[in-house]
C-alpha cells in the first residue's frame, strides 16, 4: 500500500486525471477516493490544491463533453449499451426519459453523486439535444459541487488526522485505512446487488429454443418487459412478442386461454427485469417464465426476430 502511495505522489496529478476521466466514461474506478486521498496530500503540502482541482475538473469536464457528443451522434445505442451494462439495470434512467427531459438541467448538477446516473447522463442530454453550452454550463456547476466536495473533505479529515498523526508513515498507514474502508464499502455493494440477484433466481425459466417452438405452436403469449420502452425505429425484439411496461403495471388484465404459457424477456444482465416481473405476476397467482439469457440469447439461438411497429415507437422528447 504503501509503494502505491508513494506513486500517488510522485505522479499524482497524472493518476488523478486518468481515474476521474474513466470513471466519466463509465469505468468502475474510485474517483471519490482519489479526490479525497489528494485533498489530504494537499493539505501535506505534496501537491497544489489549486492546481489538483483545476486537473479533475478539466478531466470530469472532458469526459463528459465526449459522452455528450457520442450520445448526440449514436443516439438510442449508446444509451442502450450503457443500461444494460449498468450495475443495477432496473434503476436505469432510461425507463424514465420522460422524467429527465422535465429534471434534466437540475439532474446535471447533482448527478455526479449517483452512481450510474453520472455516466448516462450527459449521453442522455447529448441524445435529446440540449444545447451544448447550456450542457456545459449545468455539468460545469455539478462537476465543480464534485471536484470541490470531495477535495475539501480530504483537506478537512487530513488536518484532523494530523493533529493526532505525526510523520510520513502514519499518514500513510492513515490513508491505507481509508482505502481499504473504500475497498470494504465497494464490495459490500457489489454483494448487496449480488444477493438482490440470486433472489431473483427463484423465478421459473425456460430455455429460448422451448419457449420458440411453444409460441410457433400457439401454445404461448411472450411479453418484452425492457425496463426502457422503444425509443429506436430500428429496435428488434421477438417475432410475436408484445410490450409490457414493467413500471406502469400493478395488476395483471391480460386474459390468458387455457393451456397458454406466459414468457418474458429483457436485455439486462441476470435478466433482471424478467425476474422481478415474474415474481410480481406470481404473486398475483399468474403462472409464467423468464426466457433464460433473454434476447440476447434468443438472438444467439439464430431464433425469430421483428422489428418494433413503428406504432410502438416513442420518440425521445428532445431540448431543441
Amino acid at each position: 500500500m504503501e509503494s502505491l502511495l508513494a506513486e500517488l505522489w510522485a505522479h499524482g496529478y497524472t493518476i488523478l486525471c486518468v481515474i476521474v476521466l474513466l470513471e466519466t466514461l463509465g469505468f468502475p474506478v474510485p474517483a471519490a477516493v482519489a479526490l479525497f486521498i489528494s485533498g489530504a496530500a494537499a493539505a501535506q503540502g505534496t501537491f497544489n490544491i489549486a492546481s489538483i482541482a483545476a486537473c479533475g475538473l478539466g478531466a470530469m469536464l472532458a469526459g463528459d463533453s465526449l459522452m455528450y457528443f457520442l450520445g448526440r451522434t449514436t443516439g438510442w445505442l449508446l444509451l442502450g449499451i450503457l443500461c444494460r451494462l449498468s450495475l443495477n439495470p432496473e434503476s436505469c434512467i432510461l425507463r424514465s426519459a420522460d422524467a429527465f427531459f422535465k429534471r434534466g438541467r437540475l439532474l446535471l448538477v447533482f448527478a455526479k453523486f449517483v452512481p450510474g446516473i453520472n455516466t448516462l447522463a450527459p449521453p442522455m442530454a447529448g441524445s435529446m439535444r440540449m444545447r451544448y453550452s447550456v450542457f456545459l454550463r449545468y455539468d460545469f456547476v455539478g462537476t465543480l459541487l464534485y471536484i470541490g466536495g470531495y477535495l475539501s473533505a480530504g483537506f478537512l479529515l487530513s488536518g484532523a488526522l494530523t493533529a493526532f498523526t505525526k510523520g510520513y508513515r502514519t499518514f500513510n498507514y492513515a490513508l491505507s485505512l481509508i482505502l481499504i474502508a473504500a475497498a470494504i464499502v465497494y464490495a459490500g455493494l457489489q454483494l448487496w446487488f449480488w444477493l438482490r440477484a440470486k433472489a431473483l433466481r427463484y423465478a421459473p425459466t425456460i430455455e429460448p429454443e422451448d419457449a420458440a417452438v411453444d409460441l410457433e405452436a400457439g401454445h404461448a403469449i411472450v411479453f418484452d418487459v425492457r425496463s426502457h420502452g422503444y425509443y429506436d425505429a430500428r429496435t428488434m425484439r421477438i417475432k410475436g412478442s408484445r410490450r409490457l411496461d414493467p413500471n406502469a403495471f400493478h395488476q395483471w388484465h391480460t386474459q390468458v386461454p387455457a393451456g397458454v404459457h406466459i414468457y418474458l424477456y429483457c436485455t439486462c444482465i441476470r435478466e433482471a427485469t424478467s425476474a422481478r416481473v415474474a415474481l410480481l405476476l406470481l404473486e398475483q397467482g399468474v403462472a409464467c417464465r423468464v426466457i433464460r439469457g433473454g434476447l440476447r440469447k434468443w438472438k444467439m439461438a439464430g431464433l425469430p426476430l421483428e422489428r418494433v411497429p413503428l406504432e410502438e415507437v416513442a420518440d425521445l422528447p428532445l431540448f431543441a
